[in-house]
This record gives structure tokens, C-alpha cells and sequence, in this order.
């Protein structure tokens, strides 16, 4: 029984209290014990000091199982709350490695800012405006594709699996007092990230596959193998701009919970890094208020990003 829960303090105290009470009624009997003294009536005398040693002992009894309860919980809960304490240290730890681990990892993002921003912020495949990794055909088609070659060889899609924090929580008390909405958000997180690295090791190669063996330029020269070659990119830019918008947002979600000490597992979720947006820019724009007051050793939480950073 857990004296933090109100039932354990309950249960010692009515010990403790009915203990009291018998005490108290065993030296009212005991007045009439001395009354039958007086009175010499010798048989009312030794009923009631039965009764008066037997409340009184049931008094001492349970006040002693009360005392000792309440000892024990007390000691119990004292190690509970150490061990939390242990547990919640090396959680926070833990979290700290992860965004340490996490932010060069994130750093290399910047070689697929350089080709979803080209123009403007991207924002999906229908609504490209004067982005140029939606709008761009012929030549400068044929720059896109060498570009993303160049970052496929440069960027191993497999570090972002560094970004995975939750097998750290789920096996601690901290997965039970997160806001379930953020712990949600975490989890998604690491869904779509794996889903994205998941599907641009197959972009890529069903690029390679439209390319034809042959090179760009020649490839380009072709309309069918052009069209092919252009729908390959989009699905590349896409699953792009799903990696970086999860990936980036979770690692600033976890280094503002860093940033708030062991007191992180009391959080509330923060729309401006939690909800949705229609971009990837409008994200930033969003998150960079909050993120910018979370420090996280000598930089604040927004710096980690490295957006708009050299790559």
C-alpha cells in the first residue's frame, strides 16, 4: 500500500485512532474498577479489570501495528522515491545522449534543404509555386538528379535511426507519466522516420532504375525516361521533406524536454512544436519562438536544427 495514494495514511491513522480510544476506555473502566474496591464487590471488580486489561492491550496492540506501518511505508516509499529518482537520472541521460547523437545527424539534413529550397520553401509536389524542385524539367532536371546522387553517396539514411528515444521511456516509469499526447508524438515521430529512410533506399534505386544505366543527360534527352525520371524525383523530394520535417522536429521536441531538467516528465505538449503545419518552413517559423528559449548546453535548442546552417 502506497501512502502517497491517502489509503495507507487512512489505515494507520483508524489503527491509531481505535487504539486511542480503547486506551481511553480502559482507564474509564478502571474508575469503576476502583469504585468496586471501594464498594468490596469482589466479582464486579475482576470483570472489570478483564475488561480493562483487555482494552487496554488491544489499545497498546493497535497503536504498535500503526507505528510500525507506518515505519514500514515510510521506508518503502523513501526507496520508491530514491529509486525513481535513480531511474529518472539516468533516463534524463540517456535523452541527453540521444540529442548529442542526434545533432549530427541532423546536420547533414542541410544537403536536402539545399535541393527541396531551391527558389522557395517546398511545400508538396501540387503546390510547388516557384520551388524549383517541383517546377524544374529538362537540364535543370538533369542538375536535380546529380545533386541527389551526390547527397545519396554523401548521407547515410541509416544514422537517423539514432533519433529512436522512445526505447529508452518505454521501459521506465517515464512512459507512464508523459502526457500521452507527446509520448503519441514521439512514437509517431519515429514511425515516419523510419518510414521515410525506408522508402528513399527505395527512391533511390527506383531512380537508378528510370536513369537507365546511362548517363543523366542522355536520359533526360528521352520524354518517356524524362517523365519516368521527374516522378522518381518527386518521390524522392517527398519522402525528403517528410524526413527532415519529422526528424527535425523530434529532435528539437527532445532537446526542449532536456532542457527542463528531470521536471520533463511533467511537461504538457507545446502546439507550436507539436501541431502539424503545411510546411516545413511554416514549422520552423513556428517552433523557433519556443525552441530558441530551451537551452541546451551552451546553444539553445533551435541552433541544434541546424537549419539555414552549411552542411
Amino acid at each position: 500500500m502506497d501512502l502517497n495514494t491517502g489509503h495507507g495514511y487512512l489505515l494507520i491513522g483508524g489503527l491509531v485512532l481505535v487504539g486511542t480510544g480503547l486506551l481511553i476506555l480502559s482507564l474509564i473502566v478502571n474508575l469503576s474498577v476502583a469504585h468496586s474496591v471501594r464498594k468490596d464487590m469482589r466479582h464486579r471488580e475482576k470483570l472489570l479489570e478483564y475488561y480493562r486489561n483487555t482494552f487496554s492491550q488491544l489499545g497498546v496492540i493497535l497503536i504498535g501495528i500503526g507505528v510500525s506501518l507506518f515505519i514500514f511505508f515510510f521506508q518503502q516509499n523513501y526507496q520508491d522515491q530514491r529509486r525513481r529518482e535513480a531511474e529518472l537520472q539516468q533516463v534524463l541521460a540517456k535523452l541527453a545522449a540521444r540529442v548529442a547523437r542526434g545533432t549530427p545527424v541532423i546536420q547533414s539534413l542541410g544537403q536536402f534543404d539545399e535541393l527541396l529550397d531551391e527558389g522557395g520553401a517546398y511545400i508538396s509536389p501540387e503546390h510547388g509555386g516557384k520551388n524549383a524542385a517541383v517546377s524544374a524539367h529538362g537540364a535543370e532536371l538533369g542538375k536535380q538528379v546529380a545533386k541527389i546522387l551526390l547527397v545519396e553517396r554523401d548521407v547515410d539514411i541509416r544514422d537517423f535511426e539514432l533519433l529512436n528515444l522512445s526505447r529508452d521511456f518505454e521501459s521506465s516509469f517515464v512512459v507512464n507519466e508523459l502526457d500521452p499526447r507527446l509520448w503519441f508524438d514521439i512514437v509517431r515521430d519515429e514511425s515516419e522516420i523510419k518510414y521515410a529512410t525506408t522508402q528513399l533506399a527505395l527512391d533511390y534505386k527506383d531512380l537508378e532504375d528510370a536513369i537507365g544505366g546511362v548517363p543523366v543527360e542522355t536520359a533526360i534527352a528521352d520524354p518517356e525516361k524524362e517523365r519516368k525520371i521527374k516522378q522518381e524525383v518527386l518521390d524522392i523530394f517527398y519522402d525528403t521533406d517528410l524526413l527532415r520535417q519529422r526528424a527535425r522536429q523530434h529532435l528539437g521536441r527532445a532537446c526542449w524536454l532536456f532542457s527542463h531538467g528531470r521536471g520533463f516528465v511533467s511537461l504538457a505538449p507545446v502546439d507550436a512544436i507539436e501541431a502539424d503545419a503545411r510546411s516545413h518552413q511554416e514549422w520552423l517559423d513556428r517552433a523557433k519562438p519556443v525552441l530558441t528559449q530551451a537551452k541546451s548546453g551552451s546553444g539553445d535548442c533551435f541552433k541544434l536544427l541546424q537549419y539555414g546552417q552549411p552542411s
